[in-house]
């Protein structure tokens, strides 16, 4: 793992805490309260294990982890507004998500320039 690019190094580890926190977050700090939890696992998580399967074109999953944050910042943005009680939560997904996109973007900046 250490021969990739420090740009994929982070969007890698930003990936694996957005899957653990959608887990801690659904799961243990705030459960659904009308939504059977696997289903809300199901939303939340597997879409997010999905590029699994493009991994070994690093580059390419987290091409696909990129997009896909855009949905997990505007939910994060949606909870942080609506649900004060989710608020910690909802800004660490904005956070990893903003992270992911701006690695995407610094990703596409080095392989453009080196």
């Amino acid at each position: 793992m250490s021969a990739l690019p420090r740009p994929y190094r982070i969007g890698l580890a930003a990936w694996a805490a957005l899957i653990v926190l959608q887990l801690v977050w659904h799961a243990g700090w705030a459960p659904p309260q009308r939504v059977p939890l696997g289903w809300v696992l199901a939303i939340t998580v597997v879409p997010l294990l999905l590029p699994l399967a493009a991994l070994r074109k690093v580059r390419r999953a987290l091409l696909w982890v990129g997009i896909l944050s855009l949905f997990y910042f505007c939910h994060g943005v949606s909870e942080a507004w609506s649900a004060p009680a989710e608020r910690v939560p909802a800004l660490l997904e904005i956070g990893l998500s903003l992270l992911l996109i701006g690695i995407l973007g610094a990703g596409t900046r080095s392989r453009s320039t080196g």
